[in-house]
C-alpha cells in the first residue's frame, strides 16, 4: 500500500477499493502515516466525497482498528442510541434505563461536551464516585446485571477514529458527511451492537442548522449502519430551543432524576425519550408495534422500574446507592441562584439555543479548551418552553452561578437570547422525520 497513491486517487475523484481503505486505516492506526498524509486524505474526502460502499468500508476498517466488544453471554438484544448533540439534551440518561427495564441490554458509550453542546459524561461526572471509564470486565458486568451502562470511550475502541478526528479538527474537515458517518458508526460497531437509533438534531442549537443537510447526514448514517449489519433508524429532532428545562451538568442530572420519578410528563423531553425507546424496542424485536413499544416504555417509567435500573447502574459504577432518594446529599448546588426576569409581556416565540449553550460555558459549565475543568454546579434550570405566555417581571429561568457577578451576566445574556412577541407563535414539532 502506497499512501500517496490512495490520496491521489481520492483527490482525483476515483472510487477506492475496500482493500485499499482497510490498508490505509490500518497504517493510520499503527502510526505509520504522517499528519500531512492523514490531513490530505481527509481533505480529498471532504472535496470529492465517498460512495456508500466506500463509507461502509471506511467505517468497518475504523471499527476493526481496535477491540470489538462481545456480548455472547447476554441473552438480551444489544441496542444503543446516538445523538448529534444539542442544548439541554439529556435523553440518554433516561433512555438507557427505560430500554433496559423493557428487556434490552444497552452498552452506551457516550462523549463529553463538544462546542456549545453538553456532554453526557460531563453530566454523569456530577455524581460523586461515578466511574465513566471502568475496565472492560466491570462494564460487561454492569450491562449484564443492571441492563445498561453509560460510560466513556476507551482508547481500545476504534483508535483510528481518535487519530483521524484529531487531524480533522485542525484541518477544517470535521464537517464531511462521509467522515462524520464513519466516526460515529465505527465506535458503535466496535461496541458490538445489533440495533441502533440515531437522534439527528436540526436548528439553531444543533451542529446542522439546515434541514436538508441534517436529512442527508441521517440518510448516510442509516444506510451505512444497515450496510454494516446493524439494524438502524433515525429521527430528526428540533433543536431550536433547549430540549430539557435545564442546561448544565448537575442541573440536568436533577432533571433526569425528576423525569425518572414521573415529574416531566407531557413535555418535549418526554416525547423524545419515549419516541427513541419505542424505536429501540421495535427495532430489537422486543415490541411488535410502535403502540406496544410506547406502552412498554411508559409502564417502565410509571412503575419505577426504569428508576431502579438507573439506581443500580449508578451504584455498580461507583456512585451512591441512594442518589434517587437523596439527590441533595450528592449533587452540588451553586452558591448563587438568581431568577431570570423578562422585561415585557407577551409570548416566548423564539430563542437562540446555541447562545444558551454558550452561556452555560461562560458560567464555567463547559470547556473553552480541552484541559479546562468544569464547574458541574452551574447552568440554568426551570427554563420555560417556547409558546409560554409571560408577564413583565416574571421569571423564565433560574441561573445557577459561582458568584453574584457571574449570575448577573448570565441572567442578562439568557434574557437577550429570547424573543417575545404579542402573538402566540407557531412552533416546530419536536420530531419531524423518521428515516
Amino acid at each position: 500500500m502506497i499512501p500517496q497513491e490512495i490520496i491521489r486517487r481520492k483527490r482525483d475523484g476515483d472510487e477506492l477499493d475496500p482493500a485499499d481503505i482497510r490498508s490505509f486505516i490500518a497504517a493510520l492506526a499503527a502510526g505509520q502515516l504522517s499528519e500531512g498524509q492523514i490531513g490530505a486524505f481527509a481533505m480529498a474526502v471532504w472535496f470529492k466525497g465517498m460512495s456508500r460502499e466506500e463509507i461502509v468500508a471506511l467505517t468497518l476498517a475504523m471499527a476493526d482498528s481496535g477491540d470489538r466488544l462481545q456480548w455472547t453471554d447476554i441473552d438480551r438484544p444489544i441496542a444503543d442510541k446516538h445523538s448529534t448533540g444539542g442544548v439541554g439534551d439529556n435523553v440518554s440518561l433516561m433512555l438507557a434505563p427505560i430500554a433496559a427495564a423493557c428487556g434490552l441490554a444497552v452498552p452506551m458509550i457516550s462523549g463529553r461536551g463538544l462546542g456549545h453542546t453538553g456532554g453526557t459524561l460531563d453530566k454523569l461526572e456530577s455524581i460523586p464516585g461515578y466511574r465513566i471509564t471502568p475496565d472492560a470486565d466491570l462494564f460487561h458486568k454492569v450491562v449484564k446485571q443492571a441492563g445498561c451502562a453509560i460510560i466513556g470511550q476507551t482508547g481500545a475502541l476504534a483508535p483510528a477514529d481518535g487519530r483521524l478526528y484529531a487531524v480533522r479538527d485542525v484541518t477544517a474537515t470535521v464537517d464531511s458527511i462521509p467522515l462524520i458517518t464513519a466516526s460515529i458508526l465505527s465506535k458503535k460497531l466496535a461496541a458490538g451492537l445489533q440495533t441502533l437509533v440515531l437522534d439527528v438534531k436540526v436548528g439553531n442549537g444543533a451542529f446542522m442548522a439546515d434541514r436538508a443537510q441534517a436529512e442527508t447526514l441521517a440518510q448516510s448514517l442509516v444506510e451505512v449502519a444497515n450496510g454494516a449489519g446493524v439494524k438502524t433508524s433515525a429521527l430528526i429532532t428540533d433543536m431550536n430551543q433547549p430540549l430539557a428545562d435545564a442546561a448544565g451538568n448537575a442541573v440536568e442530572m436533577r432533571n433526569c432524576l425528576d423525569f425518572l420519578a414521573g415529574g416531566k410528563a407531557d413535555t418535549r423531553l418526554e416525547a423524545v425519550v419515549l419516541a427513541f425507546a419505542t424505536e429501540m424496542l421495535v427495532k430489537s424485536g422486543i415490541a411488535a408495534s410502535s403502540e406496544d413499544g410506547e406502552g412498554m416504555a411508559r409502564r417502565a417509567l410509571s412503575s419505577g422500574k426504569a428508576a431502579e435500573v438507573f439506581a443500580r447502574m449508578v451504584s455498580m459504577l461507583g456512585g451512591p446507592a441512594d442518589l434517587l432518594e437523596n439527590p441533595d446529599r450528592y449533587l452540588a448546588r451553586a452558591p448563587v441562584e438568581k431568577p431570570v426576569l423578562v422585561a415585557r409581556s407577551g409570548w416566548l416565540a423564539a430563542c437562540d439555543a446555541r447562545g444558551i449553550g454558550v452561556s452555560v460555558i461562560d458560567l464555567g459549565g463547559g470547556r473553552r479548551h480541552p484541559a479546562d475543568r468544569i464547574d458541574h454546579r452551574v447552568g440554568f434550570s426551570e427554563l420555560l418552553p417556547l409558546g409560554s405566555r409571560v408577564t413583565a417581571g416574571e421569571p423564565i429561568a433560574l441561573v445557577h452561578a459561582a458568584d453574584d457577578a457571574a449570575a448577573a451576566r448570565a441572567a442578562a445574556a439568557l434574557a437577550a437570547h429570547y424573543r417575545i412577541t404579542e402573538d402566540s407563535p407557531k412552533l416546530t414539532p419536536v420530531i419531524s422525520t423518521r428515516i
